[in-house]
């Protein structure tokens, strides 16, 4: 689906993010190690009804409704949360538990060192641009009023 629509859900940075995920959730079912690292990376979805919700109401053109400020805001303490907060949780993690992470396989220490970090900074440069629409979007609500 997403090179079938490509680039209408997303540029190359939606084929990157959804690559890498789909690389090391198979990477770790496969292996059967780092399953508690995948499971907490994918807790990061939690985010993506809001995601969703956005996209549909700007495509209604309810730009300037309540529910799209609420979803506005919904989605960026979301994103803090499960996107920002979770993944430095997940690197402290792994520093502090670095000596059991060492023993995974080479293939996939390697991968989870490297794929991690790429994400998280799609992750703040998503979250930086959620937090400036949020900002216009609440400024041009409180305008109108």
């Amino acid at each position: 689906m997403i090179f079938y629509y490509y680039p209408a859900l997303g540029g190359m940075e939606y084929v990157i993010h959804h690559g890498l995920s789909m690389y090391s959730i198979t990477m770790a079912l496969l292996s059967g190690q780092a399953q508690f690292y995948i499971l907490m990376v994918l807790f990061t979805e939690i985010t993506t009804p809001f995601v969703n919700l956005r996209w549909r109401l700007d495509i209604a053109g309810m730009k300037n409704s309540r529910i799209y400020i609420y979803n506005g805001v919904a989605l960026f303490f979301g994103w803090l949360v499960a996107r920002i907060v979770l993944f430095m949780f997940f690197f402290y993690h792994m520093f502090i538990h670095f000596d059991q992470v060492k023993e995974i396989f080479p293939l996939g220490f390697y991968s989870l060192i490297s794929v991690p970090p790429v994400i998280s900074v799609m992750n703040i440069f998503w979250f930086w641009k959620i937090a400036r629409g949020m900002v216009k979007t609440l400024r041009k609500a409180k305008h109108s009023q």
